[in-house]
């Protein structure tokens, strides 16, 4: 019998989305599957929507609105699978989309999470920012992607499509085994939301797993679902939980000049904000910056940290991708890498 996949849907105020896209997922040809909608404390009217339209899919109300990270936690507490599918409410799939992912983690035990290939649901030929064919990340803790260059986004044209490790595997698709999400704990609580998936797939690596792309599924991504990209808390939420992820995955030797390093060039980011008239966005990254500095005084313990191995992650390049992209001008991943991907 074919490995049972729990297709869990975390959604907040997505009604709309819910309506839309759960038909696809629904239409999904792998049989042994289950579809699960979690609800983070909706306040608008998703729930009572599911129970009228979709009684054949499985309702988790949550308590409240944990976000991402405990949200996924407190749901998975309650789901059985020997695959979890974490997917973001604003992602069509594509029929088949789920036997090659299968297919690839049942072809290799070591392999604890992989996701498909993502692109943009409004311009269909293009890779999506969140995770686009498969999730890198520099030396200073900066994450890309194959087709995805900070806000540069690669027409898909067959690059990557080929099965690879990646660093990350992003939290809009993920495919992950319930037994490895057990082992590390789950996601970080205290990130509330955004890179929590980033920082999952860190430790993964780190207990000896490996973190795959692969290309042979497809999903499309409407992307910036619940906080628009250019949102203050999500800028809040994403500079303090990248520094958060690199004190906690990062030896004591790399941190003592890298965290000082990206402090500054935050600083520059959060000028360039200022500077363009965006003052909610400077103040995100100046909040972050004092958010991380309280969580490293006093909540430290909060958080998940990761085994005490000390391998290098696949996916990790050993330069620099911001002196690569804005300073070189090299724009595609594969410009970057140099084709070594």
């Amino acid at each position: 019998m074919s490995p049972k996949v729990a297709i869990v849907i975390l959604n907040w105020n997505g009604r709309n989305f819910l309506q839309q896209f759960l038909p696809s997922v629904l239409e999904s040809t792998y049989a042994n599957k289950e579809v699960i909608v979690a609800d983070n404390s909706s306040t608008d009217d998703s729930v009572q929507f599911l129970r009228q339209q979709f009684p054949q899919v499985r309702i988790i109300s949550l308590k409240e609105n944990y976000g991402f990270a405990k949200g996924y936690n407190e749901a998975l507490k309650l789901v059985e699978g020997d695959y979890y599918v974490m997917l973001n409410s604003d992602v069509e799939v594509t029929p088949g989309w789920i036997e090659p992912v299968i297919e690839l983690l049942e072809s290799e035990k070591t392999i604890g999470a992989a996701q498909p290939k993502i692109l943009s649901y409004n311009q269909r030929d293009k890779f999506e920012y969140a995770g686009a064919a498969g999730g890198w990340m520099d030396y200073l803790g900066y994450p890309f992607a194959r087709g995805r260059v900070f806000d540069t986004c690669e027409n898909d044209e067959g690059q990557y499509d080929s099965a690879a490790p990646i660093f990350w595997a992003s939290g809009a698709a993920m495919f992950v085994r319930a037994a490895v999400f057990y082992q590390l704990n789950g996601l970080d609580n205290y990130f509330f939301a955004h890179m929590e998936e980033i920082d999952f797939c860190w430790r993964l690596q780190l207990a000896g797993y490996s973190v795959y792309a692969c290309p042979k599924s497809k999903v499309f991504h409407v992307g910036a679902g619940t906080l628009h990209k250019d949102s203050s808390q999500k800028i809040f939420l994403n500079f303090r939980n990248n520094l958060i992820m690199l004190a906690k995955n990062m030896t004591w030797v790399e941190l003592v000049w890298k965290i000082p390093f990206r402090f500054l060039l935050n600083a520059i980011t959060g000028l360039k904000f200022l500077m363009s008239g965006q003052a909610l966005s400077f103040l995100g990254v100046v909040k972050a910056h004092f958010a991380f500095i309280y969580w490293a005084c006093f909540k430290k313990g909060e958080s998940i940290f990761p085994s005490t191995k000390r391998i290098e992650p696949q996916g990790f390049f050993q330069q620099s991708v911001v002196w690569n992209y804005f300073i070189l001008g090299k724009k595609t991943f594969t410009e970057i890498i140099k084709g070594k991907d």
